[in-house]
């Protein structure tokens, strides 16, 4: 399984970096949430497979789409901005620090909010959802903004960053359940149509441990947040079909398998153990998961079974209508996932050294 893993993700990887020019949702050479999840991915790969060559690749394409950038004053373009930590931290560029700043205050100070103070989800398309907030916020704003406080020391990010995760919770999560609604309109008062879907919790499953692994010595992860997390995670297990996968709805077992939301829900399982947010014993829905989704990597590295972008629909039905075909995203999640296998067998093997070497030193003592 080891090297199935790692080939896997070396096959995840390549099919992103192909040329998908003009393709929605696959063309890497746009500022847009569909591209920033799958670099902000390929990132989180380099860094835990070792692989230096797949960094030197991020720094490449932010100096090939750098000018588009420049107007990035929605939610969703702030997605890609997730990347300019670790660049920081490879080039040592100051630029890198000097744009997140200038990105984190537009948050903090200007990005439109609803009524309660969270982010209102705002997109690069024509479109508008005036004082609406959607589970998709805390990966592409809410991340990069903790990643920005870890990189400045800043304890207002963090603090921010806290906030809004929490308020996310708040407005989304089902009492009932325990997992979360795709949106919240804040004029209404509702959820909308009420969807519990998928990959609106995987956003928050994988964004809840990465934000907190951020911001730890900066501020605390209140014990709400704890505690919502947890419950919406085991929630989420109890919604699991007996093939591994979720349905692209998630109390609609009769609905279509969907792959990113799956993939995203079984690595923030993994990452939430990791931070000691989860008990240890959730790591199996991870592994069934797991192996469901290798299943689906092609062999060129397309990753099946993706829905398409989708905004909060008017009824629950209308999700199994959205159709499906490979993007970054998908890719993204996918690639996630295996990349906390790795890094995990990683962490394995070193114990393993160790507890070798401590062995052999008490023998030659």
């Amino acid at each position: 399984m080891g090297m199935d893993v790692r080939d896997k993700a070396s096959n995840v990887y390549a099919y992103m970096k192909r040329d998908h020019s003009g393709r929605w949702g696959l063309d890497l050479n746009v500022w847009d949430w569909a591209p920033g999840v799958g670099v902000a991915a390929i990132a989180d790969y380099g860094a835990k497979s070792k692989r230096h060559d797949v960094l030197e690749f991020l720094v490449d394409w932010e100096k090939k789409n750098r000018e588009k950038s420049e107007s990035a004053k929605t939610i969703n373009a702030i997605a890609p901005f997730a990347i300019y930590a670790d660049l920081h931290r490879l080039t040592e560029d100051p630029y890198y620090a000097d744009v997140s700043v200038r990105i984190a205050e537009w948050l903090l100070r200007e990005a439109p909010r609803t009524r309660e103070r969270a982010f209102e989800h705002t997109v690069t398309e024509d479109a508008a959802f005036p004082e609406q907030v959607w589970a998709d916020t805390v990966f592409m704003a809410v991340l990069f903004l903790a990643r920005t406080a870890k990189l400045t020391g800043n304890e207002t990010y963090a603090a921010e960053a806290i906030d809004q995760t929490l308020l996310h919770l708040r407005l989304l999560q089902d009492e009932d359940t325990s997992v979360l609604f795709h949106g919240w309109n804040c004029i209404a008062g509702h959820h909308m149509s009420a969807a519990r879907w998928t990959r609106a919790n995987a956003w928050i499953a994988v964004g809840v441990p990465e934000i907190a692994a951020e911001i730890r010595g900066l501020t605390a992860v209140p014990a709400e947040l704890s505690e919502r997390y947890a419950r919406m995670m085991e929630g989420l297990v109890r919604c699991q079909n007996d093939d591994g996968l979720w349905s692209t709805v998630l109390d609609r077992p009769d609905f279509y398998r969907e792959t990113s939301g799956s993939a995203g829900i079984a690595c923030g399982i993994m990452r939430g153990i990791r931070e000691q947010l989860l008990d240890a014993a959730m790591q199996t829905a991870a592994d069934c998961a797991l192996h469901a989704v290798l299943g689906l990597i092609a062999e060129d590295g397309e990753v099946l079974g993706v829905s398409s972008g989708t905004p909060v629909l008017a009824s629950v039905e209308a999700y199994v209508r959205v159709p499906c075909h490979p993007t970054q995203y998908g890719q993204g999640l996918t690639l996630m996932l295996l990349s906390s296998c790795l890094e995990s067998k990683t962490e394995g093997a070193m114990q393993k050294k160790r507890a070798a070497e401590i062995k052999n030193a008490a023998r030659n003592e």
